[in-house]
């Protein structure tokens, strides 16, 4: 985290903890949350003072003055970290965040009362990180939440969402589904908060399959397009932060002016040369290369065979993410090699997710995601005293078998 709160009257910035994208499943240990279509914040309050900072640790705080306004007005002076969302809700229900709304909002740094007025953002507390300088993050999830749902946070613009102790996800799944929403999280009620881990102690299950994306180009439009955007030039990040290139999208942009804002966004990042290899002749022709600084997301249908994202469609700009956030996602994941200890506490993976292939160590609660190559796996652990090559192969049926290791990832 980059950004620091000034003097003393603010929490220390606290980077988020993670979700690991899996399969739902229940349990008297879980709870289970809805998962909203928005962008993640960090709220802190202290004398009288509400600074936002996004996932990456930008400061947004004049960018949502009346979620500012909120939660100062629910908090006043008390030393408060809250984990959540921001979210800009439909005009019909009032109760469904749309991103595409949010997304008239996240461009700008200080929006006009007017605009505030027409298109209010919400924020959605999730979890409580520190209550009166004391910081909570050691307790267990279901402390928090307690501690959380005591604070009151029933404001017009503020609230804190439910949490469904012990039910059936599938449950949870379709009233999810019912009112539209992204998905559901599934947390363990005894789990700590990890600051910048990606925990399988947390798993989210999102209905759609978005990903972000760094915008490497765009080529012109024709038409009723013509002037302006006809398509971005796509790629992700791999673990050890080349970029991959991925395709490009179309649709999705819901108007003219979008496009235009983009074209206006993009111009001043021109370069002469792709800034990633792998885009064939049939997408470089006409391609207009930029400096690959923009981020954004676009749903798709996964990965193709020849690892491009299947129909994409823009879904906009992510300016709380960076381009090497931008890891492949989606659940077209195979896993080529398992390895493992023979007492099961140690388990090796070797991951393709689209164009990109990773290591994944799992111990326990605890999971290195998205190691670059064997050697790093070498090295973690032989920092936890166990030898790699003491690791048998773990096929489905769970027995193990000597394996030759392999030395690197292609």
């Amino acid at each position: 985290m980059t950004a620091r709160c000034h003097e003393a009257r603010l929490p220390e910035p606290v980077a988020p903890m993670l979700a690991t994208l899996g399969d739902p499943f229940g349990g008297p240990g879980q709870a289970i949350e809805f998962k909203w279509d928005g962008i993640r914040c960090t709220a802190y309050t202290g004398g009288g003072e509400v600074r936002l900072l996004s996932r990456s640790g930008r400061d947004i705080t004049t960018a949502y003055p009346e979620v500012v306004g909120a939660l100062a007005s629910l908090l006043g002076s008390r030393r408060v970290v809250l984990d959540g969302e921001l979210v800009a809700l439909d005009t019909v229900t009032g109760s469904r965040p749309l991103f595409s709304r949010l997304q008239q909002r996240t461009q700008l740094s200080r929006p006009s009362p007017d605009l505030v007025a027409r298109l209010p953002v919400s924020y959605y507390a999730f979890d409580l990180l520190v209550l009166d300088e004391q910081p909570t993050m050691q307790l267990p999830y279901r402390r928090r939440r307690e501690k959380l749902t005591r604070l009151d946070l029933a404001g017009e613009l503020v609230r804190v969402p439910p949490a469904f102790a012990g039910s059936d996800p599938r449950e949870v799944i379709v009233a999810a589904q019912e009112q539209g929403l992204e998905g559901v999280v599934i947390k363990r009620m005894d789990s700590i908060y990890q600051p910048g881990c990606r925990s399988r102690d947390w798993i989210k299950v999102p209905f759609t399959h978005t990903q972000e994306v760094v915008i490497i180009g765009y080529k012109l439009g024709q038409g009723r397009r013509a002037g302006t955007v006809g398509s971005l030039l796509l790629a992700v990040a791999a673990p050890d932060g080349r970029l991959l290139f991925a395709g490009c999208v179309g649709t999705g942009f819901t108007d003219h002016q979008m496009l235009d804002d983009l074209r206006d966004l993009l111009a001043p990042l021109t370069r002469a040369t792709a800034p990633v290899a792998g885009a064939s002749r049939e997408f470089a022709r006409g391609a207009r290369w930029v400096e690959p600084v923009l981020v954004g997301e676009v749903s798709s249908r996964g990965w193709s065979d020849d690892n491009r994202l299947r129909h994409p469609v823009w879904r906009g700009l992510r300016p709380d993410k960076s381009p090497d956030e931008t890891s492949v996602s989606g659940p077209a994941e195979t896993v080529e090699l398992r390895i493992g200890s023979r007492d099961g506490a140690w388990l090796v993976e070797v991951v393709r997710v689209g164009p990109v292939t990773f290591c994944r160590i799992i111990h326990g609660g605890d999971v290195y995601d998205r190691v670059p190559d064997i050697e790093q796996v070498q090295a973690i652990l032989e920092g936890e005293q166990i030898r790699l090559a003491d690791l048998d192969v773990v096929p489905a049926g769970g027995e193990h078998h000597p394996v030759e290791r392999p030395t690197k990832i292609s």
